[in-house]
């Protein structure tokens, strides 16, 4: 099956050998998005200031696919300290509504990317 790369300006460029996201058919794999603004900076702040950074990335990349966040069917969710788990399901929680919410994981990890505290990777499905 053939595949399209979707790779949009509005979310931080990929920092290795990967793509922003990848569309098989009606699906959308979004790649493990980390708290960096569009133009590659970390942003500042606590763990809810780093997952809504990371949510606002993982919607920019389903954006350039032409779906949003109620499309997502998935997420998997990294954290280096699962202290945080409540500060960031309530940030996460703005974003998914419990109707609709993704199915998910959240895996407390010993390290990430750039030392940050959350990653957030999803799945989304379209028409």
């Amino acid at each position: 099956m053939p595949h399209q790369i979707i790779l949009t300006d509005r979310a931080p460029a990929p920092i290795g050998p990967y793509s922003q996201a990848v569309r098989a058919g009606h699906t959308v794999y979004v790649s493990g998005q980390i708290p960096l603004d569009a133009a590659g900076q970390l942003v500042a702040g606590d763990v809810a200031a780093q997952t809504r950074q990371v949510l606002q990335n993982l919607a920019a990349v389903l954006a350039a696919a032409g779906l949003q966040l109620t499309d997502v069917v998935k997420c998997s969710i990294f954290v280096k300290d699962l202290g945080n788990f409540a500060l960031i399901n309530q940030v996460y929680g703005t974003y998914f509504a419990d109707a609709t919410a993704p199915a998910r994981e959240t895996v407390e990890v010993a390290r990430l990317p750039r030392d940050v505290e959350v990653e957030i990777s999803c799945i989304a499905v379209g028409a």
